[in-house]
């Protein structure tokens, strides 16, 4: 019975000594995007910092791959904006607002005069991220919606010119 106590009171210590020696790490604020089809897609993300706008692209998701941080960190805006290709099947998921991209990996900063500049004058989707401090976006296939479904967890297909649908946040609460 002693020995017993024993080893409850060492385990108790060894638990507790874990707990003082490995910091407890908030769960991430970012933006993600996930991949729930049957292709390939390529991702381009749009959005206004400190500096001014940017886009970045490309995020190169494998299907059925799960989720990419395409933004690290606590947002800093309401609005972000996504334009992302069906690789495989073809098809986008596109939207009003008009921003820079290329075919290549690319930062580019400011949305005005892109082709002037080289680019291609694309068309995201806006997302409205109603100020949480993360986002993930659900790109999905055509067969996967399902019109009753109550959570605004999907974004429509890639053979369609959707508006945005995001997610709702992933590990965070609302204010």
């Amino acid at each position: 019975m002693r020995g017993r106590a024993a080893q409850q009171i060492c385990a108790l210590a060894a638990i507790a000594g874990a707990c003082v020696i490995l910091p407890v790490r908030p769960a991430a604020a970012d933006f993600r995007v996930c991949n729930n089809t049957g292709s390939r897609v390529g991702v381009a993300i749009g959005y206004k910092d400190k500096e001014g706008w940017a886009t970045e692209g490309w995020w190169n998701l494998p299907s059925r791959s799960g989720c990419e941080v395409v933004l690290r960190g606590t947002l800093a805006s309401r609005y972000y904006y996504i334009y992302a290709v069906d690789y495989d099947r073809g098809g986008e998921w596109s939207g009003q607002a008009f921003m820079c991209t290329r075919d290549k990996e690319f930062l580019i900063r400011g949305i005005g005069d892109c082709l002037a500049h080289g680019y291609d004058r694309t068309g995201f989707f806006e997302v409205d991220t109603t100020e949480q401090q993360s986002w993930t976006v659900q790109l999905t296939d055509n067969a996967e919606q399902k019109p009753a479904l109550p959570l605004p967890a999907r974004v429509p297909p890639a053979t369609q010119r959707p508006p945005v649908a995001p997610s709702p946040p992933v590990g965070g609460s609302k204010p």
